[in-house]
C-alpha cells in the first residue's frame, strides 16, 4: 500500500466569472492600437511601389537588348557552319540589334547611355568580321569546286603507278585527308597534304597529280583555319564583349533594382514587424488571458475528468490533480482522490494472489511440454532401481502405449531392463564418482523382447543431507547407429578380403606416400605382411632386398590433382625376378575436394609382354598374307555391302559362261581345221574345195566368236560397273527438271514401238550439285526396265516421272508404271545383282542392281519401291541437293 503524501498548504484563485471578464477586455484593446499602425505602414508602401514599377521597364529593355544580341549570334554561328545559310539573316539581326539599341538609349540615363554607345561600336567590329567570313568562305567554295577533278587525277594517276607501297602510303594519307576534313580538323588535313608532298615519287606525272591535289587541300586547310581564327577571335570576342555590356547594363538596373527593393522591403519589413509585434502582443495577450482562464478552470477539470477515466480503465495508480486549489475545482479533486484511495487499497492484494497463482501454471505447463514433447526418453529413477516418472517418448521407446502402463510394468530396471546387469552397476558406480553421466551407452529388452542400444546422459538429485535420492536423465535409441557401424566393420572386413584375393597390386598412401593399405598380393611381392607395411614407403620396403623404386608417379597425382591414366612399369619383387606392370594411380578427394590418398592399381603384364613378343612375330609373318589377301578383302567387304556376294558370283560365272564356252569350242573347231588345212598345204595336194571350204568354216568360226565374245565384253563391263566403275562423271551444278528432260526426250524415239505414254512433271528451279551422268542413267534403267518386265506382250501401258522438292535439302523423284507389278519375292530381290525374271529373253539382272548402287553410294541417296501383282511399280528416290564428298570421293 502506498505512502500517503505530506499535505500541501491550499491557493487562493479567482471564481471562474472573474477570469473570464478580465481576458474579454484585454484583447479588445489589442485590435484597436493594430488597426491604427497598419493605416500607417500602408501609405509609405504605396510610394515606394511606384519607383519600383519605372526600373521594371529598364530591366525590360536590357533583356530585349540581350535576346536580340542572341538571335544575332546564332544567326552569325548558322551562317559560319552552314555556308548555305542566307547572309541575310545576320544582316537582318544586326539591323533590329541597331534599332533596339537607339531605343534604348533615349530611355537610359547619362552613365547608361554610354554603355549603349559600347555596344554600338562592338556592332560594326561584328558586322566587319561577318563580311571577312563570307568572303573566306566563297573562296573556300571555289576551291572545294576545283577539287573533284584533282581528285580523279590523283586517284587514276595512282592507278596506274606499279609501286604498290607508294599507291598504299597515298591511299592511306588520302583516307586521313577525308577523316579530317570529315572531323572539320584543318590542321591535320594539312599535316596530312604535307606528308603526301614529302613522299618521294619518280613518277612525274604521279608526281604532280600529287603536288595539285595536296596543294588545293592545303589551300582549303588555310580557309578553314582563318574562317575558325576569326570566328574564334572576333565573332566570338566581340559576341562576349556585346554580351559583357549588356549584362553590365542590365547589372546597373539591378543595382538600382535592389537599392529599391531594399528600400521597399525594409518598408514592409517594417510594416509586417509592426502587424507581427502588435498581433503577437494581442495574440499573446488573448492567450494569456485564455491560458490564465484555462490553466484555473478548463485544464484543472479536464486532469481531472482523465485521472477519472483512467481509474475506471484499471490504471489505479493515477494521480488526481488540484486537490490542493481553494475553489469549486478543488473541492472536486478532494473527493476523487478519496475514491482512488479506496480503490487502489482494494485492488493490491488481489493482484499480487493472481499474479503468484499464474506464474507456478505458467511454469507447470512449459514443464509439461517440455517432458510429454522431447524425441528423447525422459526418466526419473531410484537407486534401488524404482521407476518414478517416464514420458511417452521413453514408454514407445520400450515397447508400452502409455508412461504410467512402463511404470507398472518395470519393478526393477536393472533385472527388467538391462541385458547386462552389470552395466546398471557401472552406470551407478559413474553417478556415485561423477554426480552425473555423459553418453552412456548400453543394451536394454524392450517389453516385445527386442534388444536395444541406447545412449544415457543423466545426473544425480541429492537430499538435504547430500545422499543420493533419485537419478534424472534422458536416453536415446542408438539401435540404428550401431547396427550401420556393424555393417561398416562387416565391409570393411569384405573389401580386405577381396582386394586380398585379387590378382592385382592394390595399395593406397597417404600425401607423405606412406602406405595405409596394401592387399596380401602386393605384399607378396616385396616379402611382407600387410600390416608391416602400414606406415612405411616404397624405398623401405625395397631396400630391404636391395631394390629401389622412385615415387615420381605418386608426385605427380599430387601435382596434377588427377588421375595419370594407365602406363608400363617393371621393378624387382622380393625374389628379386624383373616384373612389368600395368598401373594406373588415382586420387581419393576429401569433402573440401582436397587430396587424401593417392590408389594404386597394377596388374602383371609379364605373361602379356611374352605373348606380345610371340604376337609381333606372328605379326609380322602376317602382313605378308595380308597383303596378299588385301584385294581379296576389299571385293568382300563390298559384297557385303550389298548384301549378295554368293548370287553375285553365281550371276557372273553363268553369264560368261555361256559366251566364253560358245567360243572355245569354235576356237578349237577353228584350231582342228586349221591344222587339217596346214597339212594339205604342205602335203602339196591343196584343192580348190578344200581352200573354200576352210575359207567358209573360218568365216562362220570368225562371226561366232565375234558374236559371243562380244556378249561376254558387254556382260563384264555391266560387271565393272557394278563392282568397281564408280568415278566416270565429274560433279557440277545442273538444272534437275532441265536434265530430266534431256533424259527423256532421248527415249521418246522407243515409245511408239513399246506402244507406251511417258508422262513428266518437273518442278521448274531445283539446282542440284551432283552427278548428271549417273541421274541419266538411273532414268534409262528404269525406263528400260520398266519396258522390259512391267509390260510383257507389248501391251498399252504408262509411265510417270514426277520431280519435286522434298524439304530444303533434298528432293524427290518418283517413277511409276501401270504394268503387271511384282510379288513379294521379286521385290525383295529386285536390287540384287543378276537377280531377273527374263533371263531366257536375254536378261542380265544388273538393271536394278546398278540404278540402287548410283543412288546410294554414287548420289548420296535412298530409294523405295513399292509394288503389287497387278497393281504398278512405284520407286521413290530422294536424292540431296548437294553430293556428299565421301561418295565423291569414292
Amino acid at each position: 500500500m502506498p505512502s500517503e503524501a505530506p499535505q500541501k498548504p491550499r491557493s487562493f484563485s479567482l471564481s471562474i466569472g472573474q477570469l473570464t471578464f478580465g481576458s474579454f477586455l484585454l484583447v479588445l484593446a489589442v485590435i484597436t492600437i493594430t488597426s491604427i499602425a497598419s493605416v500607417v505602414a500602408i501609405r509609405h508602401i504605396d510610394s515606394t511601389f511606384a519607383e519600383l514599377q519605372r526600373l521594371q521597364s529598364v530591366g525590360d529593355l536590357a533583356q530585349d537588348i540581350d535576346r536580340r544580341m542572341n538571335e544575332l549570334r546564332l544567326a552569325a554561328r548558322d551562317f559560319v557552319t552552314d555556308p548555305g545559310t542566307q547572309s541575310t539573316q545576320v544582316g537582318d539581326a544586326a539591323s533590329a540589334l541597331s534599332e533596339i539599341l537607339k531605343k534604348t538609349r533615349l530611355e537610359l540615363a547619362p552613365e547608361q547611355q554610354d554603355m549603349i554607345d559600347g555596344v554600338t561600336a562592338r556592332l560594326a567590329t561584328y558586322r566587319s568580321g561577318i563580311e571577312r567570313i563570307s568572303s573566306l568562305i566563297n573562296r573556300r567554295a571555289e576551291l572545294i569546286v576545283g577539287l573533284p577533278p584533282l581528285r580523279e587525277g590523283f586517284d587514276s594517276a595512282i592507278a596506274e603507278t606499279p609501286d604498290p607501297v607508294i599507291a598504299s602510303t597515298l591511299f592511306q594519307t588520302q583516307s586521313r585527308i577525308a577523316s579530317a576534313l570529315l572531323a572539320r580538323n584543318p590542321s591535320a588535313a594539312e599535316q596530312a597534304a604535307q606528308s603526301m608532298r614529302a613522299l618521294t615519287i619518280p613518277d612525274r606525272k604521279l608526281r604532280a597529280a600529287v603536288d595539285n591535289y595536296a596543294e588545293a587541300i592545303i589551300a582549303i586547310s588555310i580557309r578553314e583555319r582563318q574562317i575558325a581564327d576569326i570566328d574564334r577571335e572576333v565573332l566570338g570576342s566581340e559576341g562576349r564583349l556585346i554580351q559583357r555590356v549588356t549584362e553590365l547594363l542590365r547589372d546597373v538596373s539591378e543595382r538600382r533594382g535592389r537599392v529599391l527593393s531594399r528600400d521597399f522591403a525594409r518598408t514592409l519589413a517594417e510594416a509586417k514587424w509592426q502587424s507581427i509585434v502588435l498581433g503577437t502582443a494581442g495574440v499573446l495577450i488573448g492567450l494569456w488571458a485564455a491560458a490564465v482562464v484555462v490553466r484555473r478552470t478548463v485544464r484543472p477539470l479536464a486532469s481531472i475528468s482523465a485521472s477519472i477515466r483512467a481509474l475506471a480503465a484499471g490504471k489505479k495508480d493515477t494521480s488526481i490533480p488540484a486537490t490542493d486549489v481553494e475553489n469549486e475545482i478543488g473541492d472536486i479533486a478532494r473527493a476523487a482522490e478519496v475514491f482512488r484511495r479506496t480503490l487502489v487499497d482494494a485492488d493490491a492484494a488481489r493482484e499480487a494472489a493472481v499474479r503468484a497463482l499464474a506464474e507456478q501454471r505458467l511454469a507447470e505447463e512449459s514443464y509439461r511440454k517440455l517432458f510429454e514433447g522431447s524425441v528423447d526418453g525422459i526418466y526419473v529413477t531410484t537407486p534401488g532401481g524404482a521407476l518414478l516418472n517416464a514420458n511417452p517418448a521413453l514408454a514407445r521407446m520400450m515397447g508400452y502405449d502409455t508412461p504410467q502402463d512402463l511404470i507398472d510394468g518395470i519393478s526393477d530396471v536393472a533385472e527388467a531392463v538391462y541385458v547386462h546387469p552389470a552395466a546398471r552397476a557401472e552406470y551407478q558406480a559413474l553417478m556415485r564418482r561423477d554426480g552425473m553421466v555423459r553418453e552412456f551407452e548400453y543394451q536394454v529388452r524392450a517389453r516385445d523382447g527386442r534388444v536395444l542400444w541406447l545412449s544415457d546422459s543423466a545426473t544425480v538429485a541429492r537430499d538435504e543431507a547430500g545422499k543420493i535420492v533419485r537419478y534424472e536423465g534422458t536416453v536415446r535409441d542408438i539401435t540404428d547407429q550401431k547396427r550401420a557401424e556393424d555393417a561398416i566393420a562387416e565391409g570393411r572386413r569384405l573389401l580386405q578380403q577381396v582386394i586380398d584375393t585379387v590378382p592385382a597390386v592394390i595399395n593406397v598412401k597417404d600425401k607423405e606416400l606412406r602406405y595405409v593399405l596394401m592387399n596380401r598380393y602386393m605384399a607378396g611381392i616385396f616379402g611382407v605382411e600387410p600390416a608391416d607395411a602400414i606406415g612405411r614407403t616404397t624405398t623401405d620396403l625395397m631396400s630391404r632386398y636391395g631394390a629401389e623404386k622412385t615415387d615420381e608417379h605418386d608426385k605427380r597425382v599430387l601435382e596434377a590433382g588427377r588421375e595419370l591414366g594407365f602406363y608400363e612399369e617393371e621393378y624387382k619383387d622380393s625374389s628379386g625376378n624383373m616384373r612389368q606392370w600395368l598401373v594406373n594411380k588415382l586420387p581419393l578427394l576429401n569433402a573440401e575436394g582436397e587430396i587424401e590418398n593417392i590408389v594404386t592399381v597394377a596388374l602383371d603384364i609379364g605373361e602379356r609382354k611374352r605373348g606380345e613378343l610371340e604376337m609381333r612375330k606372328a605379326k609380322d609373318a602376317a602382313e605378308a598374307a595380308l597383303r596378299n589377301l588385301r584385294e581379296t578383302q576389299n571385293s568382300l567387304i563390298e559384297a557385303e555391302k550389298l548384301a549378295a556376294l554368293g548370287r553375285l558370283v553365281a550371276g557372273v560365272a553363268h553369264e560368261v559362261n555361256n559366251p566364253v564356252g560358245i567360243s572355245l569350242t569354235v576356237a578349237s573347231s577353228l584350231e582342228r581345221k586349221t591344222a587339217l588345212f596346214s597339212a594339205e598345204v604342205a602335203r602339196g595336194d591343196l584343192r580348190r574345195s578344200s581352200l573354200t571350204d576352210f575359207l567358209e568354216a573360218s568365216r562362220d568360226a570368225s562371226s561366232q566368236l565375234v558374236a559371243n565374245l562380244n556378249r561376254a565384253a558387254e556382260l563384264i563391263t555391266s560387271f565393272k560397273q557394278v563392282a568397281a566403275d564408280r568415278n566416270y562423271s565429274d560433279q557440277r551444278t545442273f538444272d534437275l527438271g532441265d536434265l530430266t528432260e534431256q533424259v527423256v526426250m532421248s527415249l521418246r524415239p522407243g515409245l511408239r514401238k513399246h506402244n507406251l505414254t511417258l508422262t513428266v512433271d518437273c518442278q521448274p528451279n531445283l539446282i542440284m550439285n551432283s552427278y548428271p551422268g549417273p541421274y541419266g542413267q538411273v532414268l534409262t534403267n528404269l525406263f528400260l526396265n520398266s519396258v522390259a518386265h512391267a509390260f510383257p506382250d507389248g501391251k498399252a501401258g504408262q509411265v510417270d516421272i514426277q520431280v519435286r522438292e522434298s524439304g530444303k535439302d533434298n528432293v524427290e523423284i518418283i517413277f511409276s508404271d501401270n504394268g503387271i507389278g511384282m510379288s513379294l519375292d521379286v521385290r525383295r530381290r529386285a536390287f540384287d545383282p543378276f537377280f531377273t525374271t527374263r533371263r531366257d529373253q536375254g536378261g542380265t539382272g544388273l538393271g536394278l542392281h546398278i540404278v540402287y548402287s548410283i543412288v546410294t553410294n554414287r548420289l548420296g541417296g535412298r530409294l523405295d519401291l513399292d509394288s503389287e501383282p497387278g497393281g504398278g511399280t512405284r520407286i521413290q528416290i530422294i536424292l540431296p541437293r548437294v553430293a556428299p564428298l565421301e561418295q565423291a570421293a569414292e
